[in-house]
């Protein structure tokens, strides 16, 4: 699946880790997305990190839809998923390196110290940080067996810079970090630390992630920098911080705006794997003016430098109109497949993909399509929408009487033989192909709105078409 244009083998390695405590929802899939087109652009490898260190909120039922929608989007990774929570040995083995190398110290403050260094810093409005109370102080001060965490020393004096491939040049002043925690009193590791064993064990090159990690990069390279002091082979990756998704109205992306789980853009709305595909690509990179882009484009053009600095707005009209698109660009077969089971009673899927043509030419969702299609397998006597039933009063049913005289009398059962009867009855009638083609609507389908009055005819036969006019005909 590499681009024929990006270097082979290039050594690029990426990573998608999701937090299984929900579905796949919508800026991590184009998060994942990001990752994978720009491995498979560069010919290297995407890999797949499922980061469940929180045990009261990671669920097994989190972790197959993150994996099924990572699947339904067509997004396959190199290798077996990584789970962060198996690697906690690995993840101590280094904060006790770093311990020992004097890159990291015991921290003996207790829960009452530090919410009372809190509370001071909360008086004086000052930024809420650690102090550093036992940076520089001998562990034998504290008293026997006193429980302790492990913190990193981060850099003092100075600044630390960042030459993120989307945000361009930043920098932090390092007296703006703290000394964080890497080991928990329990001897469990923070997911900071996790982070970025897991990244240089898994051998990641490029950290794609969204813009609200930036400030966790300058946090996680004292642990590069120290561990690379130590032992060496601990290259720092490079950084790309993607700005976050906002709602239509500019607000941070929320439910109300449509950040929900892919599943339900597939389940809910009907949306095709392609058309959500596209849309994310095209939400926050871009190609010119190129708007339809197919899998295979996507990875021959995708690279960071087409990436936005400012927040994507997610649209859903927009997503529906995309999806109309690739619906009606649809193989008929494919569509009948994902409509089928939405259609109520017995469907003839070969009767369904040779209606595919005329359903699909205006739909917007697979539910549309499968809305559309109902007619087909409908029973007599058909269920009425009020509307359709509307249209079907005396003077309609008299009219449908003679559509149906005129259509019996009629050898070829064609669209354009069916249309020229029809016609010639409307003319003979003096009214207008609508007079009769509204009631025949409603008679031939139950509802108002269908494909071509025609086409309906063809796709019914010339027995249940005559049928279903005779039972509302005068």
């Amino acid at each position: 699946m590499a681009s024929e244009s990006g270097p082979k083998n290039s050594g690029v390695v990426t990573r998608f880790a999701p937090s299984p405590t929900g579905f796949l929802h919508i800026g991590g899939a184009r998060t994942a997305l990001f990752n994978w087109l720009y491995a498979r652009h560069h010919g290297g490898k995407a890999l797949l990190r499922i980061e469940d260190t929180d045990k009261k909120r990671s669920t097994q039922e989190a972790i197959d839809a993150i994996l099924d929608g990572l699947d339904w989007l067509g997004l396959d990774y190199d290798d077996a998923p990584t789970f962060q929570s198996k690697r906690a040995e690995r993840h101590a083995e280094v904060a006790n390196k770093l311990l020992e190398a004097g890159h990291a110290y015991r921290c003996f403050a207790t829960p009452e110290e530090l919410e009372e260094m809190r509370a001071q810093q909360r008086a004086n409005k000052q930024p809420m940080r650690y102090d550093g109370r036992w940076r520089d102080r001998d562990p034998s001060e504290a008293p026997d067996g006193a429980p302790f965490t492990v913190r990193i020393k981060t850099p003092q004096g100075g600044e630390t810079v960042i030459q993120d491939e989307v945000q361009g040049k930043v920098s932090v002043k390092n007296d703006e970090l703290d000394d964080y925690i890497i080991l928990r009193a329990d001897g469990t590791p923070t997911y900071m630390l996790a982070v970025v064993v897991d990244d240089r064990d898994m051998g990641v090159t490029h950290v794609i992630r969204g813009d609200d990690h930036l400030n966790n990069a300058f946090r996680q390279l004292p642990i590069y920098t120290a561990m690379d002091a130590i032992e060496g082979a601990w290259a720092q990756p490079t950084y790309a911080h993607i700005p976050l998704i906002h709602g239509s109205d500019g607000a941070k992306l929320s439910k109300r705006h449509g950040a929900l789980g892919v599943e339900a853009y597939r389940d809910e709305f009907g949306i095709l794997s392609d058309a959500l595909f596209n849309y994310l690509l095209r939400l926050g990179w871009g190609h010119g003016d190129r708007e339809e882009i197919s899998r295979a484009e996507a990875i021959e053009l995708f690279d960071l430098s087409g990436v936005g600095k400012s927040p994507s707005r997610f649209d859903t009209k927009k997503l529906a109109n995309l999806n109309g698109h690739y619906i009606r660009e649809a193989d008929d077969a494919m569509l009948a497949e994902l409509t089928a089971p939405m259609i109520a009673g017995e469907v003839d899927k070969d009767l369904l993909t040779q209606a595919m043509p005329v359903l699909k030419t205006r739909a917007k969702s697979v539910h549309e399509v499968a809305e559309g299609a109902g007619f087909l397998f409908a029973r007599r006597p058909l269920e009425m929408t009020e509307k359709a039933a509307g249209l079907l009063d005396d003077e309609a049913r008299a009219r449908l009487s003679a559509v149906s005289d005129a259509l019996k009398r009629e050898n070829s059962w064609t669209i354009e033989a069916l249309e020229a009867t029809t016609k010639a009855l409307a003319e003979e009638l003096e009214l207008g192909l609508g007079k009769l083609a509204q009631p025949m609507r409603a008679a031939l389908t139950g509802t108002t709105t269908s494909p071509g009055i025609f086409d309906v005819l063809v796709l019914l036969g010339r027995e249940e078409a005559l049928a279903r006019l005779d039972a509302q005909a005068a």
